[in-house]
């Protein structure tokens, strides 16, 4: 691989990649779509609350201009005041809690969602001139420019084309009740507010998929920064041998005295080994003296050809003495008929390896047969 193909960015970036720079900041970001959803819940608002909210108005400043004796006897202004607040206090509280929801639920609708510490850190490269000039003039710069200017044209050709359609109707207001022009002109309000509203969510629709198209090309990384991630990741080829060499002594260290005893090892032939033990002077059934899987499974192999101990494969039979004995513990009375039968081979082996002589076949019980993963199967 040449220089410049490692140098150039072609990989996708990885999740870590995303969460460092989710760490530092670096989000998934659209103000678009924080802008439509503000806006809309502003919309849906004006729409349920805001006939009440002309009533409460409307109370207010009658209460407001009302003054009877009983003001003037029990002159109070600061309590007259807060009153005359309150009549309007719950639709502007209900105002502010859904335009808030509305502000959060765009970043969490993102997966931006949450408190970043180092994104409060100083950055000396905000304050470098140059790089203001690059991000004004730089594609981002630009596709910002495109958004506004797509914002601009849009919202005003709406409210451009429903001052031209309603035009007639509007001047035609004043020769009609007030109370009933002022409705309709609130109605009217409304109406154009929504479809104002559902602009910003098209703008949203198309501003988001660009905004992570563009995060995606800035983070991307080159094979070599992916090749190195996944070294730190995973470990080097180094460590891991370390590792894998470590735990191949530990093994070796815990079943190298039960190897001593052994009289045949059964393996699976690479995952599992099992070592088992019939004396008998001593031992009433054969014995298992060592069992495992992985790393101790090799440290017996291992053992039992530095020892000469026969080794010989029984992947069935193997699995089912893993899983149904321990060491220390006699082979299960069913699997008895098949131990015997391998015994007997090893105990004749080197006449049997004289005349030529296979190792002979056995059946382990259905009720003892497993996988790998030690579930049992027909």
């Amino acid at each position: 691989m040449s220089e410049q193909d490692k140098s150039q960015k072609t990989e996708q970036p990885t999740p870590k990649k995303l969460e460092q720079a989710a760490k530092k900041g670096d989000v998934l970001q659209s103000r678009e779509l924080g802008t439509a959803l503000v806006v809309i819940a502003g919309a849906a608002w004006l729409a349920l609350a805001g006939p009440g909210m002309v009533e409460s108005l409307q109370l207010m400043m009658t209460q407001g201009l009302s003054v009877g004796t009983s003001d003037v006897r029990e002159f109070d202004p600061a309590g007259h005041a807060f009153r005359l607040i309150a009549t309007i206090a719950l639709p502007l509280a209900a105002l502010f809690l859904v335009t808030m929801l509305a502000a959060i639920a765009g970043p969490a609708m993102l997966g931006s969602l949450g408190f970043r510490g180092q994104a409060l850190g100083f950055k000396g490269s905000k304050l470098n001139p140059l790089s203001g000039m690059k991000r004004i003039f730089g594609p981002n710069g630009l596709i910002e420019l495109a958004k506004s200017l797509a914002k601009v044209l849009l919202i005003g050709s709406i409210g451009a084309w429903i001052i031209m359609s309603e035009l007639p109707r509007l001047i035609g207001l004043g020769a009609r009740d007030t109370r009933a022009g002022i409705h309709e002109l609130g109605a009217t309000f409304i109406f154009t507010v929504l479809l104002m509203a559902g602009a910003l969510a098209v703008i949203a629709m198309i501003d988001v998929p660009v905004q992570k198209i563009m995060r995606t090309r800035k983070l991307r990384m080159t094979k070599q920064e992916v090749k190195d991630e996944h070294k730190q990741s995973e470990g080097s080829p180094e460590v891991k041998g370390h590792i894998r060499m470590k735990q191949r002594e530990m093994a070796r260290a815990g079943v190298r005295k039960a190897m001593g005893e052994a009289t045949v090892v059964l393996t699976n032939p690479t995952h599992f080994a099992v070592a088992l033990r019939y004396d008998t002077s001593k031992d009433a059934a054969p014995i298992v003296v060592a069992r495992g899987r992985g790393a101790t499974a090799e440290a017996i192999r291992e053992l039992a050809a530095e020892l000469n101990v026969p080794m010989l494969s029984y992947p069935e039979l193997t699995r089912a003495i893993y899983y149904t004995t321990r060491a220390g513990q006699f082979v299960r009375e069913d699997l008895y008929r098949a131990v015997a039968t391998v015994l007997a081979f090893v105990f004749n082996l080197d006449a049997a390896r004289a005349n030529g002589h296979a190792q002979p076949p056995v059946e382990v019980p259905a009720e003892a047969r497993f996988d790998t993963d030690g579930r049992r199967t027909s």
